[in-house]
């Protein structure tokens, strides 16, 4: 029975057809990562069954080169596989196919009669996928390709990663998004990959940001700090500071050691690195605005009517400059006169102070207080006097009577003046006449003189010779011109 196994067996066996001892082996390129099978066949003489098969490796040790079976060499569980038969098939798999795998590979078998040893070896060649980016520095919107050299001849199907993701096309515009590292590996058998290879996309700054204490109190610091995500970063020359549109400094820091309440308003930073995008090169962060609180300073009071009789009303005011605003006011008055005032005591609250009916009693000196929570500040003294009612009433009067008494007086002196000077001017002009004038008297004789009257001469007039008549005609009196 058993010969008849046998029989059967070296019947089926390919020894039984050729009778020939031969290992027939090919050399095969693997990609290191994944699996390759060393194609291979075997034959002997008829009569033989094989009982056992191995492969062995050639090693360089001690400067010779020895074979090692490969259960000898150390390895993975499963790393290396046979996948032939005990009659003609003797392929090798290599699983996980790494560079120390690679060298000379030998087929061997023992059959009941005999052993054999390949005489010729498989040469594994192992080589790596190489990523190629191009080109590997671009700016934002150039056109990217990628590349995978495999080295060995045989074509695989090929996929991409970016950072583990999966890149659907090898060809595309950059977007500073695709900025990243980038492999290729064989489709099926992402294993056998390539090493990664980065890709950087220049851009313009974005995510621009100023970073700082948004409410600080007058007298203290304050930092502003700028940011931004670019590439290539943003250097210290690149960023700049401004308030309220108005250049500031340039630099990634700025202080203020001494804050004042003009330190106020809106900030915002600046940013370029020499890329610019869509035509925009300096990029802007929002604005922040900078909140300088203090507590109530340059208090003053106002008194509406400044001036108050008894019985009337006023209103006194204080008003403050404060950040937060003053949410508490509180009045004070010392009465007294001179440098004799009593201790101040409170008499109201709220930023306006009203006095319906002022009596002599509110006369004084009056003293604001201002508060907010940050502190409290004091007013200037501000007095508060009284004036008699009737005081300008008779003033005006009096005034009044005396401009008009003056008025008369200038007016008698300038018509007595008038009159003097007419009355020189007169006399002036008259002796001036009497002057240039001189009387002569010249006697006529009458052509036919008559007989002279008979009457009493003793009762004629003296100066009957002056006066009209028959007898006046012996008398002229003429007058001359007196030449000069």
């Amino acid at each position: 029975m058993d010969n008849l196994i046998l029989i059967i067996l070296v019947t089926i066996s390919p020894g039984v057809w050729s009778g020939d001892w031969r290992v027939i082996v090919e050399d095969e390129c693997a990609l290191k990562g994944t699996s390759v099978v060393i194609k291979c066949e075997y034959d002997y003489p008829s009569a033989h069954i094989v009982i056992s098969t191995s492969w062995s490796k050639a090693l360089y040790v001690d400067g010779n080169w020895k074979q090692f079976l490969l259960s000898q060499i150390p390895s993975p569980p499963n790393h290396f596989q046979y996948v032939g038969n005990r009659w003609s098939d003797c392929k090798l798999k290599i699983n996980d196919v790494q560079p120390s795998d690679e060298g000379a590979y030998f087929f061997n078998f023992v059959t009941t009669f005999n052993r054999w040893r390949s005489k010729t070896f498989a040469s594994l060649s192992v080589k790596e996928l190489t990523a190629v980016v191009q080109p590997s520095t671009v700016t934002e919107g150039d056109v990217v390709r990628l590349t995978c050299v495999s080295g060995c001849p045989t074509p695989v199907s090929i996929v991409w990663f970016r950072d583990g993701q999966r890149v659907p096309n090898p060809v595309f515009q950059a977007g500073r998004e695709d900025a990243g590292r980038y492999h290729c590996a064989v489709l099926g058998q992402e294993t056998a990959r390539s090493a990664s290879v980065a890709l950087s996309v220049q851009y313009a700054p974005r995510k621009v940001k100023l970073s700082m204490s948004p409410s600080v109190v007058k007298g203290s610091s304050v930092t502003f700090t700028c940011s931004s995500d670019a590439v290539p970063p943003v250097t210290q020359r690149g960023y700049s500071l401004y308030k309220d549109g108005h250049f500031i400094s340039s630099g990634q820091n700025h202080t203020i050691s001494d804050v004042q309440p003009s330190h106020g308003g809106l900030y915002l930073c600046q940013a370029w690195n020499d890329i610019s995008w869509r035509g925009i090169a300096r990029i802007n962060s929002t604005e922040v605005h900078l909140d300088v609180q203090y507590r109530p300073e340059n208090l003053s009071v106002s008194m509406d009517p400044p001036h108050v009789v008894e019985g009337s009303s006023v209103n006194l005011s204080c008003s403050c400059a404060a950040n937060p605003a003053a949410d508490n006011y509180t009045w004070y008055r010392a009465s007294g006169s001179g440098s004799s005032f009593s201790p101040l005591i409170q008499v109201g609250s709220g930023q306006v102070l009203s006095l319906p009916s002022v009596e002599a009693s509110h006369t004084g000196v009056y003293v604001c207080q201002a508060r907010n929570p940050l502190g409290q500040n004091n007013s200037t003294e501000v007095l508060l006097a009284l004036k008699e009612k009737d005081h300008g009433s008779r003033s005006f009067p009096i005034l009044a009577g005396f401009g008009v008494l003056v008025f008369v007086t200038l007016l008698l002196l300038l018509l007595l003046f008038w009159l003097k000077q007419r009355t020189r001017a007169e006399k002036k002009v008259h002796t001036s006449y009497e002057d240039e004038v001189t009387y002569s008297t010249v006697t006529f004789k009458p052509r036919n003189p008559g007989p002279p009257h008979h009457t009493n001469s003793s009762r004629v007039a003296p100066d009957s010779r002056f006066k009209g008549g028959e007898n006046d005609n012996s008398v002229i009196y003429s007058s001359v011109a007196k030449s000069s």
